[in-house]
Parts: structure tokens; C-alpha cells; sequence
């Protein structure tokens, strides 16, 4: 039977984005986004009910949500849940989360939202970075000694993902 896991969130993140990097130099970060739901309950009222969504991003993804995001900054992620199952002090726990395969920054950075870490004058309304999943390359990414690009960076999927 064919199977089909993609995620498509839209929030805000909850805490400035903290970046990390595995033994192979791979960056990596885990943050978390907040999506809001508004609906009428029985009564007629409208409530706001907000979902915490962990979401990890890896490679260049990682490197630009910590360069461009922050606390509060609207990002649009796309990617594929991912089942962690560990045991401690003899009990089983599990935890759903989204491996982000796509990031889009939403809004700009002179007005209502976006991160702002970086500093220049040029504008930048939104942005698209795709990269990694939770698989390690075979050695260090290559490095460069000039500012980092603000455009998408090209990676193959991992070899067990069928791009569609």
C-alpha cells in the first residue's frame, strides 16, 4: 500500500532559534512553532486554540533560521512527521515531530513580523531555503569564507525519499 507523510504549517516561533552542530558539522536546530486555530464552540463564541508544534531543521535551513528568525518571527514549514520512541527509567516514551524539509520566511523584516539578526539595508520580504533532513553527509558541508547567500540552496533528498 502507498504511503503519502507531508506537513504544511503555518505559525509563529516560540523562542529565538539556538543552532547546533552535530559531530560531521551538520548545523541543526529544534524549535518550536505555534499555530493558531480559531473556531465557534457550542455556544456560538468564537475561541482561538493554539497548537505547539516541535519541528527540527538541519543543513542550510538551520543556518538561515538562525541567521533571519527570532522569537516570534511567521514561518512557513513544510516537511514530514517523524515518530521518536525512547525509554527512560523503564518507560516507554514516544514523541510526534515534524523533520522540516522547507522553510519560506513570512513577511518582511520592516514591519510586522520576520526575524532580524542580520543586519544591512537591503530589504527582503520573504524567503525560501530547503535542505537536509535527518541524515548526515559523509563529511563536513563545504565552507566559505564570504557572507553567507540569501538563495536557496540545492541538496539531493536522502536516498530512501522519492521526490514527487
Amino acid at each position: 500500500m502507498a504511503s503519502f507523510n507531508r506537513v504544511i504549517l503555518m505559525g509563529n516561533l516560540t523562542r529565538d532559534v539556538e543552532l547546533k552542530y552535530t559531530g560531521t558539522q551538520l548545523a541543526v536546530t529544534d524549535v518550536t512553532v505555534a499555530v493558531n486555530d480559531k473556531r465557534k464552540n457550542q455556544q456560538g463564541e468564537w475561541i482561538e486554540e493554539v497548537t505547539f508544534v516541535d519541528v527540527t531543521l538541519w543543513g542550510r535551513t538551520a543556518e538561515v533560521a538562525a541567521e533571519y528568525l527570532s522569537k516570534g518571527s511567521p514561518v512557513l514549514i513544510e516537511g514530514r512527521l517523524k515518530l521518536d520512541r525512547w525509554e527512560k527509567d523503564g518507560q516507554k516514551h514516544s514523541k510526534l515531530r515534524v523533520v522540516g524539509e522547507a522553510m519560506r520566511m513570512v513577511g518582511g523584516r520592516g514591519g510586522g513580523g520576520g526575524g532580524g539578526r542580520s543586519s544591512g539595508s537591503g530589504s527582503h520580504d520573504e524567503g525560501e531555503f530547503s535542505g537536509g533532513g535527518d541524515y548526515e553527509p559523509a563529511g563536513p558541508p563545504a565552507r566559505s569564507s564570504s557572507a553567507p547567500s540569501r538563495a536557496p540552496q540545492a541538496t539531493q533528498p536522502p536516498p530512501d525519499e522519492i521526490p514527487f
